[in-house]
Order: structure tokens, then sequence, then C-alpha cells
């Protein structure tokens, strides 16, 4: 393992690829990301936000998008990952092939700047949840997945032609089979209706649950001092639960 080769608490504005691959390996403790999900739509901030001109394109092409020294990397160095990329076309389209390779090569990097004992979160949608988690599979081993994390939240419209789609998934992975797992600090739930009913020791149901792999975590509403007007933010305590599991150091103001 090494340190890591900048500041604590440093922002980086831009690219992630071009910052990750300037990061020493081994170096860092925990990531938790929240790429695009290939949702096929254009995202811009709310004009009087704090957010305000922020924008991203979440649409792939094969052609506009996918850079030959990407194509280079995968298919010399990890050819069952390019399988998977592949046969993703096949089955989806070169959109979804586009959105892997844009993936894949950001979270090569990734594995390679994670220590041995650390974690990744990654948040997605059902929309490459199960393509995202073959690359993941390819890249940490399957041996190394730890949960499939179920974001619910019940907000929004709903349709009539199929039940109301209110969940996010996170797929959560370590990078070896010694990972950190802070189990006993975890936040704890509180239990609905008389705690009285449960089994075992009562004092110790007073605290609550520990969660499960179903997040039941409200969305930021319109009042919210948490929102920035950011198009796609997701709630502080979605986040602080992952780093309160997975870090060593918890979570700091």
């Amino acid at each position: 393992m090494s340190n890591l080769n900048c500041e604590n608490r440093t922002l980086f504005h831009g690219d992630n690829l071009t910052f990750l691959r300037a990061l020493n390996s081994e170096s860092v403790d925990l990531i938790a990301t929240d790429p695009p999900f290939n949702k096929g739509r254009d995202f811009h901030a709310t004009p009087d936000s704090l957010a305000s001109g922020a924008k991203f394109q979440d649409r792939w092409s094969w052609e506009r998008d996918v850079h030959e020294e990407w194509l280079d990397l995968i298919t010399d160095d990890h050819p069952d990952l390019m399988a998977v990329i592949q046969n993703s076309r096949k089955t989806y389209g070169d959109d979804m092939g586009a959105f892997l390779c844009f993936m894949a090569v950001r979270l090569i990097e990734m594995h390679r700047i994670l220590k041995p004992t650390a974690s990744i979160y990654l948040h997605c949608d059902p929309t490459a949840s199960h393509y995202l988690k073959m690359i993941l599979d390819a890249i940490f081993d399957k041996r190394n997945f730890r949960n499939e994390i179920v974001w619910t939240y019940d907000y929004g419209g709903r349709s009539k032609k199929y039940f109301p789609r209110k969940h996010d998934i996170l797929l959560y992975y370590s990078k070896s089979k010694e990972w950190v797992f802070n189990f006993h600090t975890l936040d704890r739930i509180p239990y609905k209706g008389n705690i009285h009913k449960y089994r075992g020791d009562v004092e110790s149901k007073k605290l609550g649950k520990t969660p499960t792999d179903v997040w039941d975590i409200p969305v930021i509403n319109t009042m919210s001092k948490e929102r920035v007007g950011y198009p796609t933010q997701k709630p502080l305590a979605l986040y602080e639960r992952a780093v309160r599991a997975s870090s060593e150091g918890g979570v700091r103001s």
C-alpha cells in the first residue's frame, strides 16, 4: 500500500478518469460513486439554485463516445470484460456498450487505487444494474461481491401500466476477502410497534435494528436545506451509511 498523493478533502472538478490515473495505487479506503445511469436523457440543474448551470448528458453513442485507447486497454488486458461489453451491445444496443466502456475504464482505475481492505459502492438503477454487476464481477472478482443494496423511496409519480419504479441499486464490493465493515457501529433503525413482542434483549431492542440490504431513506424534498438544485442529487444519509459502514474514520462533518 502507498500514501494518498493529494491533500485530504481535495475536490477535483473534471473528468474523473484523469484524476483517478494520477492517484497512487492502493491508497484509497473507500469509493462511493454515483455515475450516469444510461437513462437516455439530458439533466439540468434548477436555474435559480446553488448548482445553476450544472448539466450532463446521459445519452451514449458507440461512434461518438468510445475512445480507441479504451478499447485497446480493455481488449488487451481485460478480455473477459470486453466479452461482457460486446454481449451487452448484442442484447441491449450500442448505447449500453458505449456506457459500459465509459464505466469499465474508470472502474479499472478505481480497483487499482483501492487498498486491499477497501470497498466500493456503485450507485445505479435497473436500467443498467445487471450489466454493471457483470462488469464489477470481471474487475473485482465475483467472490468479492458483498451486497446488492436496494435504496427504496416513495416519491414522485405513479404509472398505471406497471408497478411504480421506486428504488435504485447500490452494488457493494470489497477489493479482497479481508475488508472493513463496522457492523457494531452502524446507525440503528427504530423498531415499529411494541418492542416487547420481539424476543431477546429488550434493552438492545430499544436501540433499534441494524440496517439490512434494503435502505428506506427519503429522497431530498423540495424544501430540504440539503438541496442545491443539482439534477441527480442524492440524500446525505444514503452515503453517510456507506461511509460509516466501510471506513475506519466513520463520518466527519
